[in-house]
C-alpha cells in the first residue's frame, strides 16, 4: 500500500506518518522509485503501536524510540531489557543521590511486603519518588495500605507473567509492550472501582 493508504489504515495524518518515518519510530517501505514505496500490514501494526505508546501512554517521541528500540534488538537478558523499559516509562526519577541508603522509603516499603528486588532496578527510584511526594503532601502510605497495594500487584505480576510466551523475543515483546501499554489500563481500573465503590457506599447509607 502507498502511505495515504498506510496513514488511513493507522488513522493517522500523511504527516504524522512522515514524522515517525524521520524519526526511526517506523520502518521505510519498499523502494518502488526514488520517492515512491509500499508499506504492509506490518507497517500498520507499528504505527499503531506508536500511537498507542505517544496516546494513551503518554511517552514522548524520545521515550518511544528507546522502547520500541528494546523490542526491536533486545539483546539476551529479558531482565536488563525489562530494566531500561521501566527506565524509559514516566513518571521520572532522580537518579541516587551519594547517600549509602538513597531509597530509603522504597527499601523500607519493599522488605515489609517481603519482596525481593534489585536496587538498580529504575522501578525502586520511583517507588522511592512517589512515597516520598506522598509524605511531602501529608498523605504517608501506611501500613495497611501498602499491605493492600503490595497484595494486588503480586496478583497481577503473577497473573502477567503466566501468559508470557516461551520463545525469548516474543517474551521480550510481550515484557515490555505490557509494562507500557497495561500500566494505563491499571490505572483507569482503579478510578473506576473507586467510583464503584463510592455508589455502592452512599446505596447502602440511603
Amino acid at each position: 500500500m502507498r502511505m495515504s493508504a498506510l496513514a488511513a489504515e493507522a488513522d493517522l495524518p500523511v504527516a504524522t506518518v512522515k514524522y515517525y518515518l524521520r524519526e526511526g519510530l517506523l520502518h521505510p517501505g519498499t523502494a518502488t522509485g526514488a520517492t515512491q514505496a509500499v508499506y504492509d500490514a506490518g507497517h500498520v501494526r507499528r504505527l499503531r503501536l506508536v500511537r498507542a505508546l505517544v496516546g494513551p501512554v503518554g511517552l514522548s517521541v524520545q521515550q518511544a524510540r528507546t522502547v520500541l528500540e528494546l523490542v526491536d534488538e533486545p539483546g539476551g537478558d529479558l531482565y536488563t531489557t525489562l530494566g531500561r523499559a521501566v527506565g524509559t516509562l514516566p513518571p521520572s526519577a532522580a537518579p541516587a543521590g551519594e547517600a549509602s541508603d538513597p531509597y530509603p522509603r522504597a527499601r523500607a516499603a519493599l522488605e515489609a511486603l517481603g519482596q525481593v528486588y534489585d536496587p538498580e532496578f529504575a522501578a525502586v527510584a520511583q517507588l522511592e519518588g512517589a512515597l516520598a511526594a506522598a509524605e511531602d503532601a501529608g498523605l504517608p502510605i501506611g501500613a495497611d495500605r501498602l499491605a493492600a497495594y503490595g497484595r494486588a500487584a503480586a496478583d497481577i505480576a503473577a497473573f502477567d507473567l503466566s501468559r508470557m510466551p516461551a520463545e525469548p523475543h516474543a517474551a521480550v515483546e510481550y515484557t515490555v509492550l505490557g509494562t507500557a501499554l497495561y500500566e494505563p489500563v491499571l490505572l483507569a481500573l482503579r478510578r473506576l472501582a473507586h467510583q464503584d465503590a463510592a455508589v455502592r457506599l452512599l446505596a447502602q447509607t440511603d
